[in-house]
């Protein structure tokens, strides 16, 4: 029986196939299964996203919902990471990762072509394969007053 993380890769790989046809502008960034009959897509687009277009990524999965309850969503400001790009655009920036085996919290340093590598609070540097990554977001950083970049 697949895991979890195995069965949000397959409906990633399908739902990023099923929307690249259909709405070839729309980044499928990453599918999260919720519960076992509901996952939520996260999107972006050139342009932003906005409600008219989650509705037409939900019409475009429409085949999806006899079997789950479908959220589509903007990436917000923890922003997941899933692929090389991702990583590489988040350089500089701190995030959240979990693996099978241990959760890390902090500040990407470098993504190469099968892995990517992370510097902890303490300095300790670590190399993380994609293959590996279960979880993966940017942890949103306030300011002094309070505002959330």
């Amino acid at each position: 029986m697949p895991t979890t993380f195995e069965k949000e890769r397959q409906l990633q790989d399908e739902i990023a196939a099923r929307v690249e046809h259909d709405l070839p502008d729309v980044d499928v960034l990453a599918v999260e299964l919720l519960t076992p009959s509901r996952f939520c897509v996260f999107i972006d687009h050139p342009e932003g996203v906005d409600h008219a277009l989650c509705e037409r990524v939900t019409n475009a999965l429409r085949d999806y919902l006899r079997e789950y309850s479908v959220e589509v969503s903007s990436p917000g400001l923890a922003r997941p990471l899933r692929r090389r790009e991702h990583f590489e655009a988040a350089r500089g920036q701190r995030v959240r990762l979990r693996t099978a085996g241990r959760k890390l919290r902090g500040e990407v340093l470098s993504a190469g072509e099968q892995s990517v590598t992370v510097a902890a609070s303490d300095g300790a540097e670590t190399e993380i394969p994609y293959a590996e990554i279960v979880r993966a977001n940017l942890i949103p950083v306030s300011d002094l007053k309070g505002s959330v970049t």
